[in-house]
């Protein structure tokens, strides 16, 4: 099942039209490029997982999405994040809604977290 569908209840549930509409972008762009990728529904949130070890996260705020890559992946990418005008804290960084969604950074985002974690075997990193 691709994740728009596993995602439709979360998708449903967000009054904002464009807000769903850049999560479904997002969506459609892991669903596309990341086969191997698992997206599931825990916390409340749409996240995806690879080999059962936790690689992004999704939510929506008033305001923006926020994307969470777990703290090493935040620290790995804050140029990029800073250079695409994208707040961050420790944990997550936002994608403002009238700011363009960088897919090439969450590419890369994504392909660092799975090389990263390639040998763990637990959920979250311990470092």
């Amino acid at each position: 099942m691709d994740s728009l569908q596993l995602f439709k209840p979360y998708l449903e549930g967000i009054d904002n039209l464009l807000q769903k509409e850049r999560l479904e972008t997002i969506f459609t762009f892991i669903d596309q490029n990341y086969p191997n990728l698992k997206g599931r529904i825990a916390w409340h949130q749409p996240m995806y997982t690879y080999k059962d070890t936790f690689i992004i996260a999704f939510s929506v705020s008033k305001k923006h999405i926020a994307v969470s890559p777990e703290q090493k992946g935040i620290i790995a990418f804050k140029k990029q994040l800073e250079d695409a005008n994208y707040a961050y804290t420790q944990m997550i960084f936002r994608i403002p809604n009238d700011v363009v969604i960088n897919l090439d950074l969450l590419r890369s985002i994504i392909d660092y977290n799975i090389q990263d974690k390639r040998e763990l075997k637990t959920f979250w990193r311990k470092d």
